[in-house]
């Protein structure tokens, strides 16, 4: 028996058509070989002379080297930002302000392919979905927030709002150029500079977009890009000068950042973790439930703070959907990110594939059953099958704690009643899903899931005109719409 089998009922494989190999051109984006500080629109070498080596998480090979920012790197560039945003960036007429952030748009749609592959290289991604997820929404939202510049006393009568000061912004690695533009567009369109310090792992679109900025024309300090590890970020965090934090990554860390800046007169926005429910009901469409299904969990790898984790089935078709995702799980393709047929690429960490690989044995030596398609890993790289849980308990870790992977776990459920009391019963609330025909039942779902974002009939879908964010232990505060305006304005 092979392994696969053992680890799963196998399912009658679907007619699939074979897909010849559709790679990218590797050779439209060229990285440098090193890389410094963007400080004050200049890239500098760090104080510190201390570098590091970024891969790609598919071949494990060398990219470039990134410089390693320390205190004093951190603090020229939150002077550089402080010295733009008193002598003339926060004065500019908003309408100025929106130019720079059209020209931003304009340009990374026009580079779009560049940066695409830069994304699927450095991050593992597969370049479908940085070419059509990604490299769009980003542009999109330096587009939206352009258009809210010169109309901040209209989002907000009556309140007189007014730029913060210096925002520093520290990014995740599972979207990099997505996390950088939902914090940096609005942060400009209100009047406030950045600071931005990318992760560790995955610096290279920020690093390129260093050079958009130049081409935009961007003021020198307005933007600011520090590379480095945790400490690196720690030191943006308790920089006494620093006016507000905006981070996106763990819970962990999350709570260590809320811990540093109590007491302080520092703003503070946190998007966290999540463990979304997946809501199908039994008059649910199940082929397009199925497909919803795959997206939430299989989109970047499962590498997405609001993915579907949990699927909670109702049990009149719980033999029925299981049977249909295993079959659609056999067509998945899993392999080179820059292929375009790719539709599961790269663990973007080894330290991730380990989380990934132990929180999976957890579930297995607790009891719940485990199911992966046949298909074939490359030899070299950070590699993970598309796993599906089933027979899984409330009380599983699989169930509990975010994995951060392309792992689902399956529960049942009779009631909605019940649906709402299971897919509440977790410490997150940043995103839920709900298949059903009845807009009412639509309606009382989302009015009673503890989830900053409900999606009915669909997964996964942003718009920069949609406010995004959590409750409970997936953070606080908005991004996205007018409310991610809110966060960088002060009023008198």
């Amino acid at each position: 028996m092979s392994d696969v089998a053992k680890r799963g009922t196998a399912v009658p494989a679907p007619l699939a058509w074979d897909y010849a190999p559709a790679p990218e051109a590797r050779d439209i984006v060229s990285f440098e070989a090193r890389y410094g500080l963007y400080i004050g629109g200049e890239v500098v070498e760090p104080r510190s002379g201390e570098w590091y080596s970024t891969i790609s998480p598919a071949t494990e090979e060398h990219l470039a080297e990134v410089a390693t920012a320390r205190t004093e790197d951190v603090d020229v560039a939150v002077q550089a930002a402080r010295d733009a945003f008193e002598n003339g960036w926060s004065s500019l007429r908003p309408g100025e302000r929106a130019k720079y952030l059209f020209r931003i748009a304009r340009i990374l749609l026009e580079r779009s392919r560049e940066f695409a592959v830069a994304e699927s290289l450095n991050s593992g991604k597969p370049i479908k979905e940085s070419r059509d997820v990604d490299l769009p929404i980003s542009a999109a939202h330096f587009f939206y927030y352009a258009g809210w510049a010169d109309k901040l006393e209209y989002a907000f009568p009556n309140r007189s709002p007014r730029p913060l000061g210096v925002a520093g912004q520290i990014i995740p690695w599972n979207f990099p150029l997505l996390m950088l533009a939902w914090k940096i567009a609005p942060a400009l369109a209100c009047g406030n500079t950045v600071v931005l310090k990318p992760s560790h792992t995955t610096p290279l679109t920020a690093l390129l977009f260093t050079d958009v900025c130049r081409q935009a024309g961007l003021p020198p300090g307005v933007v600011n890009i520090v590379t480095g590890d945790g400490r690196t970020g720690a030191d943006l965090v308790r920089h006494p000068d620093v006016d507000k934090i905006a981070f996106t990554g763990s819970t962990e860390v999350g709570k260590d950042i809320q811990r540093a800046v109590a007491g302080t007169r520092k703003r503070l926005t946190l998007e966290l973790g999540g463990k979304a429910a997946n809501i199908v009901f039994d008059d649910a469409a199940l082929d397009q439930a199925i497909e919803g299904i795959i997206n939430g969990i299989y989109f970047n790898q499962g590498e997405v703070c609001c993915a579907g984790s949990r699927l909670l089935v109702q049990e009149s078709i719980y033999e029925q959907v299981i049977a249909k995702l295993k079959r659609r799980m056999e067509t998945l393709r899993v392999g080179d990110p820059l292929d375009k047929n790719t539709d599961v690429g790269a663990i973007n960490s080894r330290e991730q594939l380990e989380r990934i690989t132990e929180l999976v044995a957890s579930g297995e030596e607790e009891g719940a059953e485990i199911f992966q398609p046949s298909c074939a890993l490359p030899e070299r790289g950070f590699w993970f099958r598309p796993t599906v849980f089933t027979n899984v308990a409330q009380s599983y870790r699989i169930a509990q704690e975010e994995i951060f992977g392309p792992v689902l776990s399956v529960l049942t459920f009779r009631t909605p009643d019940e649906a709402v009391e299971k897919a509440n019963n977790t410490a997150y609330g940043l995103s839920a899903g709900v298949w059903t025909e009845k807009g009412s039942r639509i309606l009382w779902m989302a009015e009673r899931l503890r989830a900053g974002v409900v999606w009915a009939n669909t997964f996964n879908r942003f718009d920069p005109a949609s406010p995004f964010g959590g409750y409970k232990e997936s953070g606080f505060g908005r991004e996205g719409g007018r409310h991610g305006l809110e966060a960088y304005l002060r009023f008198d």
